[in-house]
């Protein structure tokens, strides 16, 4: 199973796995880090390796950061580039993207990176008001 960890600016992380926990239930492997006000980047290197040092060894590990560019990226980013073979680090995560990682993560850390890929466009939509020449009939 691949280790998921979420690296956010202040309690992102924390709360976005917590209102995941609400739909998809507890899961094992999962860790998060949050960057505080008072951290800098070392200290924050020091916190996603601690947490990363908690899941097992042989695992494949995939990190999910709130924002490419940010401390938390560039700390994650630093520690994949170490360790290619066996992570993986997405940027932009959100509530759908964390569920399917969840649904997926028993696939290879490849598979999971290119199906996390593949619905991001879909995570995030507008809703529009149909109109006359939609056929939606009962769906709103």
């Amino acid at each position: 199973m691949i280790s998921i960890l979420v690296v956010s600016h202040g309690d992102f992380a924390k709360s976005l796995i917590q209102t995941a926990e609400m739909i998809a239930g507890k899961q094992n492997q999962v860790g998060w880090v949050s960057l505080a006000a008072n951290d800098g980047v070392t200290s924050l290197s020091t916190k996603v390796k601690a947490t990363l040092g908690k899941f097992p060894k042989d695992a494949q590990t995939l990190i999910l950061a709130d924002l490419w560019g940010g401390s938390p990226f560039n700390v994650s980013a630093q520690i994949v580039a170490e360790n290619p073979e066996s992570m993986a680090l997405i940027a932009g995560v959100n509530l759908p993207i964390l569920l399917e990682a969840y649904m997926a993560r028993n696939s290879t850390l490849t598979e999971l990176v290119n199906k996390i890929n593949e619905i991001s466009d879909d995570s995030i939509r507008q809703f529009t008001l149909p109109t006359d020449d939609d056929d939606l009939g009962d769906d709103l």
